[in-house]
């Protein structure tokens, strides 16, 4: 579903991602660990061109992402068509951004109606089935400041599944919640993870990675370092700067 090849990215001077190399098969979930500035968010942002790659490609259900091959060259999509491409990769932020002038059903229906063309009657349709899916079927009416920080991340997953995309990413969807509101995102993200949705995850949710991965990415310094199951990369680490960090998270 995921394929990533040789990517880097540098912002200036700084060089971010140096040379990432990863594949995700379709229905696994892939949870990408390692200390704050390893690289992690800029490596998902990249995954959907957020985040423009400086050398490599990265594929998504074998469509290249942000270009076009012309012979043994690449060029730039338009911007319209690297939108209608994010339509298919749901992104779920750390930070909710939730529309705050709109009610949660209307978060839900704005990209399907606008970016899909779904009649508004359908997407309503779909917008509730979601939010009773997230636990929140009777918040539709509901604004986002109405809302928990839970509350507000279950309503952010719905609206990324609301475009049916084919993946999920999620940047550290529990870090700017409570403690005691952790529990009731990571149950919905382990309900699709169930279901057989391709999620790849950035958290620190060490318990989380153990449970729910297929497979477990460790970065540091914009390298993968280690990966693999999640019994070898979080039970019997190979690398030293993996036990490490494992030492002071566990």
């Amino acid at each position: 579903m995921v394929d990533i090849r040789s990517v880097r990215k540098s912002f200036g001077a700084l060089t971010v991602l140096k040379g990432i190399d990863l594949q995700v098969r379709s229905g696994e979930v892939t949870v990408v660990l390692g200390p704050s500035g390893s690289g992690k968010s800029t490596l998902l942002r990249t995954i959907n061109h957020l985040e423009k790659v400086d050398q490599g490609v990265i594929s998504v259900d074998g469509t290249l992402i942000g270009y076009r091959r012309s012979g043994d060259r690449l060029y730039e999509l338009p911007e319209r068509e690297v939108l209608k491409q994010r339509t298919r990769i749901g992104f779920v932020f750390q930070n909710f951004h939730l529309f705050p002038h709109l009610t949660v059903e209307e978060n839900i229906t704005e990209a399907p109606v606008s970016a899909l063309k779904r009649p508004r009657k359908e997407a309503v349709e779909n917008a509730r089935g979601l939010l009773a899916r997230v636990g929140l079927a009777d918040k539709a009416e509901a604004y986002p400041r109405q809302l928990s920080g839970g509350q507000q991340q279950r309503v952010a997953i719905a609206r990324a599944l609301a475009l049916e995309p084919k993946l999920l990413l999620f940047d550290e969807p529990t870090s700017a919640l409570d403690p005691e509101l952790v529990g009731e995102v990571l149950d919905v993200i382990r309900d699709l993870a169930g279901q057989g949705t391709t999620m790849i995850v950035v958290t620190h949710e060490i318990g989380f990675a153990r449970e729910v991965a297929d497979n477990v990415v460790f970065m540091d310094d914009g390298r993968i370092v280690e990966q693999g199951p999640p019994a070898d990369v979080l039970d019997r680490p190979q690398q030293e700067r993996t036990r490490a960090f494992l030492s002071k998270v566990l």
